[in-house]
């Protein structure tokens, strides 16, 4: 299993990427198994919980993971189309996986996900050895495409379903992050149609899940032993809109914070609207959810904003990062701008330049436009040389690490809880974890120098240095544990367990 998240830029503006495999493998040998699956999970967190869902039902079928890179009867590519940079790396996986099935190392290539649903003409055309090709919605025929190909079935290389109108159950799906953290996607799809944007081309309009579809998963992963649960969304704030004609974010966010089992709850993809007095208040007073939001504003200039079709104006952006800033304790405002939009004047530059300086944000990501041809964008005059795009890229970085070392720097001297996500590489006696300052894969870490952790704890710290980034810090106490062993899954809902072969 290999997985790749380069959803925003790692500060100064780097992106994670390391592999990971479902936690607490069942070791079995190939009796009774159906078949062999390698699986490449590509893109973002939404894509993630993709990932996951479709192993969760390859494991109901009988299916059994090999490790990434070896022999396998199916391999499936996940794939993001987002960006240009994330359309070659699909591409390139795609050619690595054809390339062992020229081997004869794999039978069937199935290649899915946001780069299959919007550009499935040219994977076919570019890729003609590819077995299959599956849209975002044709998840659920996962194992129906799997089997069809191990039958020797090819004559439909392509399966695709209209975006649902009602949200798609993610529950009974096999995790490959740490058994202590998951992702849950509260709806899918986006309804507000950036200009740069081709996400509501390839995920549909936005589709709230249910408030007690959502609370119901969300115990489920509570049970599993997650401690961090992570909410996304395309447009996490529009929550609720379209099923229950108003936002009801803070609904949902007063039901999951009842939830004993969970220790924090973090809300990633804030747009700019919908931020309504009782969810300043619920975030401000809940016991569960951190004080992290990732809001992302993408410019700041009221003339760029409307190009972008943003639907939020500097004055607007402004008063909500006042009210979230004076409403709630301690917060880090996590945010990411776009350098280089289409007609961007350098005083439209200096702007958002002049902004970051003033807002003073905790953790800031930087993004060069990439055209995307099926955008609106795309027929905007003013294209910028690449050249022009990344030197105001490094700009508005060389005006935010300061302002991220002298946050950080506040720091030294607390007291802060601290999840342990693992060991430090190479450092069999460091740990490294995260404080409620960070999220996993796009910030910064905590480095713990202790033999007695383990993945999970939750241990109080004293963050005694700075790192660039990253915090040094020091136990305080022995971690806070899980009373009980993982609960056995519920007899009317049981949780896949997939296979592993080949000494995982």
């Amino acid at each position: 299993m290999r997985a790749h998240q380069p959803e925003f830029p790692r500060a100064p503006s780097e992106s994670h990427h390391e592999p990971m495999t479902p936690e607490r493998p069942t070791e079995q040998t190939d009796t009774d198994v159906r078949g062999t699956i390698s699986f490449v999970s590509l893109g973002c967190s939404k894509n993630l919980v993709d990932s996951e869902r479709m192993l969760g039902l390859l494991a109901q079928e009988g299916y059994a993971l090999v490790p990434e890179g070896r022999d396998s009867d199916l391999v499936i590519v996940n794939t993001c189309g987002f960006i240009d940079a994330a359309r070659k790396e699909s591409c390139g996986v795609i050619e690595e996986m054809l390339e062992r099935k020229r081997d004869g190392r794999v039978k069937g290539v199935i290649v899915a996900g946001c780069l299959a649903e919007r550009q499935k003409d040219l994977l076919l055309d570019e890729f003609p050895e590819v077995d299959q090709v599956v849209g975002v919605f044709g998840r659920e025929q996962i194992v129906h495409v799997s089997n069809r190909i191990l039958g020797g079935l090819h004559e439909q290389r392509t399966l695709f379903r209209p975006a649902p109108i009602q949200a798609q159950d993610d529950r009974a799906r096999l995790r490959i992050t740490p058994r202590h953290l998951a992702y849950l996607k509260v709806s899918e799809g986006c309804d507000r149609l950036c200009t740069f944007c081709a996400i509501p081309y390839m995920r549909g309009k936005h589709v709230t899940k249910p408030i007690e579809l959502v609370v119901d998963e969300a115990r489920e992963l509570a049970r599993d032993g997650v401690r961090e649960l992570i909410l996304v969304a395309q447009d996490m704030t529009y929550y609720g809109m379209d099923l229950y004609g108003e936002p009801r974010l803070a609904d949902l966010l007063r039901e999951l914070d009842q939830i004993e089992e969970l220790t924090w709850i973090r809300i990633l993809y804030n747009y700019p609207r919908h931020f309504t007095d009782e969810l300043y208040d619920v975030i401000a007073g809940a016991k569960r959810i951190v004080p992290y939001l990732d809001m992302p504003l993408q410019h700041i200039n009221d003339r760029m904003l409307k190009v972008m079709n943003r639907r939020h104006t500097r004055a607007e952006t402004t008063a909500i990062v006042d009210r979230l800033r004076s409403s709630i304790p301690n917060l880090v405002l996590r945010t990411t701008f776009i350098v280089g939009f289409p007609g961007e004047t350098e005083a439209e530059f200096q702007e958002m330049a002049d902004y970051v300086a003033e807002a003073k944000f905790e953790r800031l990501g930087v993004f060069t436009y990439s055209l995307e041809p099926d955008t609106p964008a795309a027929k905007v005059p003013g294209h910028l040389p690449e050249d022009v795009k990344e030197a105001r890229r490094e700009t508005i970085m060389r005006i935010q690490q300061p302002i991220a070392e002298e946050f950080n720097r506040t720091l030294v001297g607390r007291e802060l809880d601290v999840l342990i996500d693992g060991r430090a590489p190479g450092q069999p006696d460091v740990w490294v974890g995260r404080s409620y300052a960070d999220a996993p894969d796009v910030d910064g870490v905590v480095l713990v120098p202790d033999a007695g952790l383990q993945p999970g704890d939750v241990v109080p710290c004293e963050i005694v240095d700075t790192q660039g980034y990253d915090f040094v810090a020091r136990s305080l106490a022995l971690p806070s544990r899980r009373k009980r062993a993982r609960p056995r899954p519920r007899k009317s809902r049981p949780g896949p367990s997939l296979n592993i072969l080949d000494g995982m």
